[in-house]
C-alpha cells in the first residue's frame, strides 16, 4: 500500500520521483488531496493508489504552491473525480501556468532531452487552481475542518500550509525540506524569498505544538524541533546576506565571502534574490 496513515484519517504517499509527498485527509464528505505530483502520468498512478486505499472519493485538491511537481497532476484528478475544486493561494494560482511553461521550456533544453520524464511533462496540460484565498480559509470536509493558511513568502510567493487541527498535523509544502535526495537543503530557487522565509516559518511554528506531525513537501514527516532548526538555518542565510550587503561585499563575491549552513552550490539564487530584496538603506556600495 502506497499510503501510510500518520494520524487518524490522514495518509501520506511518498513517491520516488522528486521524493514528493501527496497527502490525503478524510472527512465525512470524502478525501482532500494535498499536491498532485509532477505530470498527468504520475498523477494517474496516484489516483490508482488512492482507489486502492479504499478510503473514499476525492472531493477537493489543494496545491501548496505553484511548482510543477505539486500541480501538474491537477488535470488528472479532475478527469478522475469530476469538476472538483482545486484550492491554492491566489499568488500560486496566478503563477501556476507561467511557472509550468518555464519548466516545459527547461525540459526542451538539449541537456534535458534524455530525461526519462520529459515526454510526460511536456504532454501534461497545466491546470491552475480555480478556488483561491489571500490569507486563511477553512474547508469543511464534513465534520472535519481543515485550515489553509498563507504564513508569508518563503520557498515561493504563494506558499500555504494545511493544518488539520483535530489530528495535530500540518502539511508544510516546500517551506520545510527533509528529503535526503537534496540532503535536506531547502529549495532556494529562482523565485524564493530568503529574507522573508525565516519570519514565515515563525508563523508556521506558532501553529505547531510539541506533539505536531509536520509533513514536508519532500521527504519523511518531521516534528516541531526539526522545523525550528531549519528555520534557524534559513535565518542564518538571511542574516549572512544582510551582513555581506551591509559591508559592501558585491553579490558576485558573496558566496565565497562567508560560511553558510548549506552547501554553497545550493545558495546562488538565495544570495542573488536576497540582495535584490534588501532595501537600499541596507546596502553599501563597494569601496574602491
Amino acid at each position: 500500500m502506497r499510503f501510510t496513515e500518520i494520524a487518524h484519517d490522514v495518509w501520506v504517499g511518498r513517491y520516488e520521483w522528486f521524493d514528493v509527498n501527496v497527502t490525503l485527509v478524510r472527512g465525512g464528505s470524502g478525501l482532500l488531496v494535498v499536491d498532485t505530483h509532477a505530470s498527468a502520468v504520475a498523477a494517474r498512478e496516484v489516483v490508482e493508489d488512492v482507489r486502492a486505499l479504499g478510503a473514499g472519493s476525492v472531493v477537493a485538491v489543494v496545491n501548496t504552491h505553484e511548482h510543477f511537481d505539486h500541480t501538474f497532476g491537477n488535470g488528472a484528478f479532475k478527469t478522475a473525480y469530476g469538476e472538483i475544486p482545486v484550492h491554492a493561494h491566489e499568488v500560486a494560482a496566478e503563477r501556476t501556468v507561467p511557472a509550468g511553461e518555464r519548466i516545459k521550456a527547461l525540459y526542451d533544453d538539449p541537456d534535458n532531452r534524455d530525461d526519462p520524464h520529459r515526454d510526460e511533462v511536456q504532454a501534461t496540460e497545466i491546470v491552475a487552481a480555480d478556488t483561491t484565498f489571500s490569507s486563511a480559509v477553512a474547508l469543511d470536509l464534513g465534520g472535519r475542518l481543515v485550515e489553509l493558511v498563507h504564513p508569508g513568502r518563503g520557498h515561493t510567493g504563494g506558499d500555504l500550509v494545511v493544518r488539520v487541527p483535530d489530528a495535530d498535523v500540518l502539511l508544510a509544502g516546500d517551506l520545510v525540506e527533509e528529503s535526503q535526495v537534496r540532503q535536506g537543503v531547502p529549495g532556494f530557487g529562482g523565485d524564493c524569498y530568503p529574507m522573508e522565509w525565516p519570519l514565515t516559518l515563525d508563523i508556521v511554528l506558532g501553529l505547531l505544538t510539541p506533539a505536531s506531525v509536520v509533513v514536508p513537501g519532500h521527504g519523511a514527516p518531521v516534528d516541531r524541533d526539526f522545523v525550528e532548526t531549519q528555520r534557524n538555518e534559513i535565518g542564518i542565510v538571511a542574516e549572512t546576506i544582510r551582513d555581506l550587503a551591509t559591508r559592501g561585499v558585491p553579490v558576485a563575491d558573496a558566496l565565497a565571502a562567508a560560511e553558510w549552513p548549506f552547501p554553497r552550490e545550493e545558495l546562488a539564487d538565495a544570495v542573488r534574490r536576497g540582495y535584490e530584496h534588501l532595501p537600499r538603506s541596507q546596502k553599501r556600495l563597494p569601496l574602491v
